[in-house]
């Protein structure tokens, strides 16, 4: 009986001891499986966090690229940063589609995006450079409008002393007649009191010596002017020019002039009816009005 006993008592400490070695084996399986998930886990992360910052660095350049054609007025670098940029977007594209996982392409656009860093560099250097010029230029033309500016206040300065100087050359050239007197008479040339006798007016005054007036011919223009305002003519088509119009006149004579004075006799032939009243005699030389007269006729 004891002889049974004491070989089931060894199978036993055999059958729980391989229990045990088996229960240590898979708890060792088990702690390395454990281990082997937690870093595939931590190498998926990782994947996904170098995945996410290819696709930040991509985002990036894309957005510097579109800053950049927002600011560049070259037609041709404006065509260029355009095809730089759709290569961009396609190999982001290109990024978006690819599992993280995916080592080898993952790869192949890490190293693209070192050839587009280096590709922007040189576009940055080149727009920088044309900012630098474009900067000296504005300066510059900024350097030429401030000179023109002056030139033109300075000639404009120029301009309106010699319109002045002109102006004044003009005023002190224009002819003055002084002495202005009108006798109505008869035709004897003797002074009538009354309208009824009057049969001719004698407009007598004199052109004053000026040295600085143009030597030659000069028209003068007498112009005799009715109390009602309405001038003397013998014919309306007797016209010439004053201030942009043409105005009538009632008798004309033409001078020589040669800057001494000159005495000047007008006789107006009275054929129409003169009513009584104040009447005006206007002078007119040059285009300018060179003396006024007024005088009375009684009935």
């Amino acid at each position: 009986m004891e002889q049974n006993t004491k070989p089931s008592t060894r199978n036993t400490k055999i059958l729980i001891a391989i229990i045990v070695g088996l229960i240590v084996g898979m708890g060792v399986a088990a702690y390395f499986i454990f281990k082997q998930n937690i870093k595939l886990e931590e190498s998926q992360q990782q994947n996904e966090i170098s995945k996410q910052q290819l696709e930040d660095e991509y985002a990036s350049i894309d957005t510097q690229y579109e800053g950049f054609k927002l600011s560049i007025k070259n037609d041709s670098l404006f065509q260029q940063l355009s095809n730089e940029q759709a290569k961009v977007q396609r190999l982001r594209e290109e990024l978006r589609t690819v599992k993280a996982a995916d080592k080898v392409e993952i790869g192949r656009l890490n190293n693209e995006l070192s050839s587009l860093r280096k590709i922007l560099k040189s576009y940055i250097v080149q727009i920088d450079s044309l900012n630098r010029a474009n900067e000296r230029l504005v300066q510059q033309n900024k350097e030429i409008t401030n000179k023109y500016q002056e030139t033109s206040k300075t000639l404009n300065k120029v301009s309106q002393e010699r319109a002045n100087l002109t102006e004044k050359v003009t005023r002190a050239a224009k002819l003055d007649a002084t002495g202005i007197s009108v006798a109505a008479t008869n035709s004897k040339g003797k002074v009538q009191k009354k309208i009824k006798s009057v049969e001719q007016l004698v407009v007598s005054f004199t052109i004053t010596k000026n040295i600085t007036a143009e030597p030659g011919e000069r028209t003068i223009y007498v112009r005799i002017m009715k109390p009602d305002d309405d001038i003397l003519v013998k014919n309306r088509a007797n016209t010439f020019p004053f201030e942009n119009k043409e105005i009538q006149y009632s008798i004309k004579r033409i001078i020589e002039y040669g800057g001494e004075e000159v005495p000047v006799t007008l006789y107006w032939k009275v054929e129409e009816y003169l009513m009584p009243g104040t009447y005006r005699v206007d002078l007119f030389a040059d285009g300018s009005l060179i003396g006024s007269r007024s005088f009375s006729l009684e009935k």
